[in-house]
This record gives structure tokens, sequence and C-alpha cells, in this order.
């Protein structure tokens, strides 16, 4: 069997898995856009703008993949190393790759479905209207935008047993979302919250992904913030996955 076959069955297995519990997929697709609707639709002047709406929109989609991706590799992959099952595949002379690729595959449609109660909300009750054209690019800046916290989810599945991995992923993701302006916007933050956010993935993250959808937000620095996490979250988490590895397989 190729290489790409083996991704495609192990990235099946898994989304088949995650869909076997019907509450986690409704909650993570649910969340962004019900915060929308308490946080953004009660505030006419933001809901009826069609800058801040989608301002918001962006930023709540951001969110929503992030907070995806680190639950999902986080608790994810802390629950599927407690199981025998994995160990067993971990054993298969087939190799890490296709498990790996099976899982970036799966957290990638996961990552798309979390979007698509959010931007139907913004769709129809909001003055959000970027076009066709800027919203697809805001959908790819928003999985890119999220790549560190994919590595960060990935280090915390690999490195902490199920309880820290939960508790940890939950105690990573708010400080971060709040603090990167996710879910009030930057302009409203005091000085020294604002300069600290701006060294943040979650900020420069944000930046991008407004930039992409509204043509302005970003500077310089957010795109070399973003990419100086991606590179270091992307170290830890292969330094903790072979570190797991040759503790438990060699």
């Amino acid at each position: 069997m190729s290489a790409l076959a083996l991704t495609w069955h192990h990235a099946r297995y898994q989304l088949l898995e995650t869909v076997r519990v019907p509450i986690a997929v409704v909650g993570m697709m649910l969340f962004p856009a019900l915060a929308l609707a308490f946080f953004v639709l009660p505030q006419q002047e933001v809901a009826q703008s069609p800058t801040a709406a989608a301002a918001a929109v962006a930023q709540l989609a951001l969110f929503a993949v992030m907070s995806t991706f680190t639950f999902t590799y986080g608790a994810g992959v802390a629950e599927d190393r407690a199981l025998p099952f994995d160990a067993y595949v971990r054993t298969l002379p087939a190799g890490p790759g296709a498990r790996l690729g099976g899982r970036l595959v799966s957290g990638l449609v996961l990552g798309l479905a979390s979007l698509a109660p959010l931007v139907l909300l913004g769709w129809l009750f909001t003055a959000a209207d970027p076009g066709v054209g800027r919203l697809l690019l805001g959908v790819a800046t928003v999985l890119v935008a999220a790549v560190p916290f994919l590595c960060l989810g990935l280090a915390i599945g690999y490195g902490l047993s199920t309880k820290a991995a939960l508790a940890v992923a939950q105690v990573v993701l708010f400080p971060l979302a709040f603090a990167g302006g996710l879910f009030l916007p930057p302009q409203m933050f005091p000085a020294w919250l604002d300069t600290l956010s701006g060294f943040l993935p979650s900020r420069a993250g944000r930046d991008v992904v407004v930039q992409a959808v509204l043509g302005t937000g970003a500077t310089a620095q957010d795109y070399v913030v973003l990419a100086a996490w991606t590179l270091a979250l992307g170290a830890l988490a292969v330094w903790v996955y072979r570190r797991d590895e040759g503790r438990r397989f060699r």
C-alpha cells in the first residue's frame, strides 16, 4: 500500500473515531458561532459595520481553528497514547509518516468544519461581506496562522498524560485567545497589554487574518512573530515526539 493510501486510511479512521462522539464535534463547531451570536450580534454598531463585522468574524475564525487544533492534537493525541492500540500501531514497520499525516488531515477537516457555522452566521446576520476571493483567502490564511497551535497541540499531546494535556490545553488556549485580541479588538486594550500582545502568536495570527479579509491590519512584525513561533513550537513538537518515541519504543 502506498504512503498516500496509508495516510488516507489513518485520516479516515481518526475522523470516524471523532464523529462517533457527536457532542465533541457539535461543541467544536458551535462554540465560536455562539460567541459571535452572544458578543457581536447584540452590538449593532459592530454587526452592521462591514469592516468591524468582518474583523470580528475573522478573529473568531482564528479562535475556532486554533482551539480545534489545540484540543484535537493536544487532548486527542494524549488519549490515543493511553490506548494499547496506539502503541501497537507505532511499532509497525510502516513508519510514523502516515500516522502523523492522517492526524494532520483529520485536524484540517475538523478545523474547516468549525468555520462553517461561524461564517454562515456572519453572512446571514452581519454586514460582513468581504467578497468570495477575500473569504477564500481568509480561510486559507486562518489555517496557516493556526499552524503554531497545531505544533503546540502536538507538543502537549505527546508530552503529557490525558488529564494533564486537557488541563494544559485549556490553560494555554484561553489566555492566548484573550490577549491576542480574538474576543475583544486590540483597540480596546490598555497600552501595556497591546504591547505584550504584539509578541504573541494569537495576536500576530489575528492581524494577518484580518489583513487577508480586509486588506489592512497587519505589519511586518506580525509575519516575523508568526514565523518565529511556528519554528519554535514546531521544533518543540519534534523534540517531544522523539523523546516519547525513544522512551516508549526503543
